[in-house]
């Protein structure tokens, strides 16, 4: 059973920036796939990143050039970087194992962290 722990939320105004974490257990952490989605207060929860094991990346048009998702198999722990933060970024965001489908739905995933809170202020 894998297990996701993600840390590095908070308030930042608008314009900054913040790292988020996510750590994983299970021993095949090198082979997943795993991605970053988000919900804000009253929205469906949304894909944002997805870094895939040999390496690629993908990205919701709302985050390219400012996100960057990253991944240190060493440390079984996969990151977020958010820079250029907007108050429309505001959010739970989760970690969550992709395996299979189409990874832009949330479905796509059955593994999920608790989730932590990201607020951007204007």
């Amino acid at each position: 059973q894998v297990q996701l722990v993600e840390s590095g939320g908070g308030l930042v105004q608008a314009g900054g920036s913040l790292r988020l974490s996510c750590a994983a257990s299970g021993r095949t952490f090198s082979g997943s796939h795993m991605g970053w989605l988000r919900q804000a207060s009253g929205k469906e929860r949304e894909f944002v990143s997805i870094t895939w094991s040999g390496g690629n990346t993908a990205y919701a048009d709302s985050v390219k050039g400012r996100f960057t998702i990253s991944r240190d198999n060493a440390k079984n722990t996969v990151y977020l970087q958010m820079n250029s933060l907007k108050p429309e970024d505001t959010a739970v965001y989760y970690c969550a194992a992709y395996y299979s489908g189409n990874y832009y739905l949330p479905r796509s995933y059955d593994h999920w962290g608790q989730g932590t809170q990201v607020t951007v202020s204007s």
